[in-house]
């Protein structure tokens, strides 16, 4: 029998786990700063806390005042530094973006998203970025997202939240989510709805593979090349979770690349784009580029909006004022007293409290936990810290929401006050302090939409439905690329009157 690749993994990290525990047990409680062992470095404490991985770096940096250098064995070469300090974060992001592209290494890392924004560097990143705003931009956009999320509303997502009414058995809201955002996301991008939320909740293998695929790209950063790329020699482990993921995402959107009709506008755009630009495309056919502009597109739109939704409610559930002041919110700017509707885009800038729950979730759990970055010449970081030419640098997102030189002695608090100014509109945070969609020049421009689609599900969900998180489950994120809950959210639900 096969060994299972969760198995696989755990053997690998066996031999040197056991020697980790062996040795933080000798010397007693640690500080939260990884003892530099001979030989090993400080892969033994990155190996106890692999569970908890962007909890244990937080801890980290704030013990080391935001940066840190992590040296791993020698053989290894994973050495690289990790920072949450937002002035390092300017630097890199803003100030020297010329000298911080996602370079060769995260093209490595993170190959199966190809020739897609994420991935691209110079002419063709700012290619990709000014196709996708023209599209955001189009006169009929606010009209094509208003009915796009309204009918997933609709036909998808009460009819499911309704059977799960009044049922012992819980609903993993997370699940929900991340269906709702990919069947928008692929209707945005591919022309077409795959109608993944549905009552019976069957089980798409595109839609599941971008969870999937999270946490081995998590662990490509911690692990040496040789280690996974004999992972990929030999089909198993973690690389064997990418390639399946890979060969999921080529059957479905493959077809509807090739095969998009008139309701393709996005697809239509790239291929204009394409055959105008070839030269500073890639090498890749026009199907391979499609596929790969449709992949991450449809990365950046299910997972930022689903993670997000999961924490709100989460965080919501612990804090009832929170939900009470939301629905005061939505009865007295949209008129919902007596009776639901559906609201516009424009509406929604109305829902300053619910904006700012929605930050909050977004501060302190970010849809994408950390940025990876190489310098292309040799740079010295506002905080001193020198990087040679392609160091690695790890920037933590998580982290920077979680410290108290940043947010204050309450940044562990959910405070949607937090982002409300006393003349009452929404307070603006330079995007180096809050990164939850990224930071420079390579800010999001999905944002927008972004929060408008948060607003109305989450809208939707709070007037129609009292939620309740199902007592005794742990709920945590993934030690992943993805923030996700790691056994997702399961609630039980009620019909409000």
């Amino acid at each position: 029998m096969p060994i299972l690749e969760s198995q696989y993994n755990f053997l690998l990290i066996i031999p040197p786990l056991f020697l980790a525990w062996y040795l933080s047990h000798r010397r007693g409680k640690q500080p939260p700063e990884p003892t530099l062992w001979p030989l090993l470095g400080m892969l033994p404490a990155a190996l106890l806390n692999l569970r908890r991985a962007h909890d244990y770096v937080t801890e980290v940096l704030i013990a080391c005042g935001g940066t840190y250098r992590f040296i791993g064995p020698r053989l290894f070469n994973i050495d690289m530094l990790f920072t949450s300090d937002p002035a390092n974060i300017h630097h890199v992001f803003s100030r020297n973006f010329s000298n911080y592209p996602k370079g060769p290494e995260f093209r490595k890392i993170f190959d199966i998203l190809g020739d897609g924004i994420f991935g691209a560097d110079f002419e063709l990143w700012e290619i990709h970025r000014r196709t996708t705003m023209a599209q955001l931009k189009r006169a009929d956009f606010n009209e094509f997202l208003e009915r796009t999320v309204w009918q997933k509303v609709e036909d998808g997502l009460f009819p499911v939240l309704d059977h799960f009414c009044g049922r012992e058995e819980g609903l993993d809201l997370q699940d929900v989510f991340q269906r709702l955002a990919f069947d928008n996301i692929c209707k945005f991008v591919l022309g077409s709805d795959p109608c993944s939320l549905r009552v019976d909740l069957t089980v798409f293998p595109c839609e599941k593979a971008f969870s999937k695929v999270a946490e081995p790209l998590l662990r490509r950063h911690i692990l040496p090349e040789w280690m996974w790329k004999v992972q990929r020699w030999l089909n198993v482990g973690d690389e064997r979770i990418i390639a399946e993921a890979a060969a999921a995402f080529d059957d479905f959107i493959y077809p509807r690349v090739v095969g998009g009709g008139d309701d393709a506008v996005v697809l239509r755009a790239f291929e204009k784009m394409y055959s105008e630009s070839k030269s500073n495309a890639g090498s890749a056919s026009l199907g391979e580029f499609l596929k790969d502009t449709s992949l991450n597109l449809m990365f950046a739109g299910r997972d930022t909006t689903s993670a997000c939704l999961t924490w709100l409610f989460w965080l919501v559930a612990q804090d009832p004022v929170s939900e009470r002041k939301i629905l005061e919110e939505l009865e007295a700017e949209l008129g919902l007293e007596k009776k639901w509707r559906s609201f516009t885009a424009e509406e929604s800038h109305k829902l300053l409290y619910l904006h700012g729950a929605l930050c909050e979730s977004l501060r302190l759990f970010p849809p994408v936990a950390l940025e990876h970055k190489a310098p292309l010449q040799p740079d010295i970081l506002p905080s001193g810290h020198h990087l040679a030419r392609n160091g690695k640098l790890i920037i933590s997102f998580y982290s920077v929401g979680r410290m108290e030189s940043v947010w204050g002695k309450d940044c562990l608090e959910f405070k949607p006050e937090r982002w409300i100014c006393p003349s009452g509109k929404i307070k603006h945070e330079p995007s180096y302090k809050f990164p939850a969609f990224n930071a420079g020049p390579r800010t999001c421009v999905g944002k927008d939409m972004a929060f408008v689609q948060m607003k109305m599900v989450a809208a939707a969900i709070l007037y129609g439905y009292k939620v309740k998180v199902v007592e005794g489950q742990r709920v945590s994120p993934r030690d992943s690329i993805i923030l996700h809950a790691r056994e997702g959210l399961k609630v039980l639900l009620c019909k409000r009157n």
